[in-house]
């Protein structure tokens, strides 16, 4: 069983926003792979099991709101017995471009509060993330302001392209790996070139 967990905050006002492309994520996976996911109180998450490219695995967004997502997390792992190393993290990246991605195997949270709570609370960075592109936020924007808002619309494209990247990197991940997802997908740019 590997846990897939999409970073984001529970509610409608945040549905659309750059924060929530964790959580757009795993609606992505759920629909390509037909897992219908339903409320879980113990865990305060929405969740759903089924099997992605093969593998079982339990998909999850936390309710618990963005900073204390690791808390979700942890009862979940918990309940199932499994550590950290059986996690995949999803979550917005504004030092990507609109539409990048990014697989890792370990590494700091880059500041994202959610993965920043998930690092604390199992004392280890070797938690596997992919990490998807919200752009950078524009000269005079708080962080926290720029994170908090929707994609503009001629970024809409590369929003799509950067959820849809996420999910067949979480399925490539499951199938063969994580350095064979890093390898396929940290090469792609926003335009679906290739860089050194």
């Amino acid at each position: 069983m590997r846990i897939i967990v999409g970073l984001g905050n529970p509610g409608q006002a945040y549905k659309g926003t750059r924060h929530n492309v964790g959580f757009e994520c795993i609606d992505k996976l759920c629909y390509d792979f037909e897992v219908k996911t339903k409320q879980n109180r113990r865990f305060r998450a929405i969740v759903g099991e089924g099997k992605i490219a093969g593998t079982q695995a339990l998909l999850v967004q936390p309710q618990t709101y963005m900073n204390l997502s690791g808390e979700a997390v942890q009862a979940i792992l918990k309940f199932y017995k499994l550590p950290p190393t059986d996690l995949i993290v999803v979550y917005d990246d504004a030092a990507l471009p609109v539409g990048d991605i990014r697989v890792r195997e370990r590494g700091s949270s880059g500041g994202q509060k959610g993965m920043e709570n998930i690092i604390a609370l199992f004392k280890t960075d070797e938690i596997t993330r992919v990490r998807i592109g919200v752009g950078a936020k524009p000269e005079g924007w708080d962080l926290a302001d720029y994170v908090l808002s929707r994609f503009k619309r001629e970024e809409w494209d590369g929003f799509i392209r950067g959820v849809t990247l996420a999910g067949d990197a979480v399925a490539c991940i499951l199938k063969e790996g994580t350095q064979a997802a890093m390898n396929q997908f940290n090469k792609k740019t926003k335009r679906g070139e290739e860089t050194e």
